[in-house]
């Protein structure tokens, strides 16, 4: 995916296979919850070392309790493998019927725009407006997809020197700042309704 490095996890190899295999990359966001954001980026790298592959069809179609089996191997890929199992599989097979194994296609089938590419990932199972907003960001501002109005599409996560999200996150320090970003946002959240009480 244009060459350019992701660092999320702090291990190379799952770094690396996050930057080449863009299937890898949407599988990392979809497990991006109730988990530590590096084991959630590294979820897809121990997948691929267990089960021998990341191809879309091979997972959509593997044997849903056998699949399972290989979330709870030490280290687990997810704190929730029965749900987050289904979900990778059920993602998986969406990958490979609608968009040929190709998740790549998602941004460049029909030269989409970036409101077009904000569509196609709000109806993957288990992207959500905020999801599919941060994995555009990411795009776009990590892996280069300059297309017409991603960072419309996607505010305020495309937002140029922000630390709101995965999507800024090159360095430890950019990391400390996205978590310091999300523990401010989290405290506002829960003074708002003390302070309308």
């Amino acid at each position: 995916m244009e060459g350019m490095m992701l660092h999320l996890t702090g291990d190379l190899a799952a770094d690396t296979l996050l930057s080449d295999d863009p299937f890898a990359l949407l599988l990392g966001m979809l497990l991006d919850q109730q988990i530590a954001m590096e084991t959630a980026f590294a979820g897809p790298a121990k997948i691929k070392e267990r089960l021998g592959t990341l191809d879309p069809a091979a997972i959509a179609e593997y044997d849903a309790d056998a699949f399972v089996e290989i979330f709870r191997l030490t280290p687990a890929v997810h704190r929730y493998p029965g749900s987050m199992a289904a979900r990778t599989q059920t993602l998986a097979g969406v990958i490979a019927a609608d968009w040929d194994g190709d998740a790549s296609a998602l941004w460049t089938r029909g030269d989409p725009d970036g409101a077009e590419i904000l569509k196609r990932l709000k109806k993957l199972p288990g992207f959500g407006e905020q999801k599919a907003k941060i994995f555009l960001a990411v795009l776009g501002k990590r892996l280069g997809v300059e297309v017409a109005g991603w960072r419309e599409a996607c505010a305020p996560y495309g937002e140029e020197g922000s630390y709101r999200s995965v999507a800024d996150i090159v360095d430890p320090e950019s990391l400390a700042r996205v978590r310091e970003t999300k523990r401010a946002v989290k405290a506002a959240a829960k003074q708002a309704p003390a302070a309308t009480s």
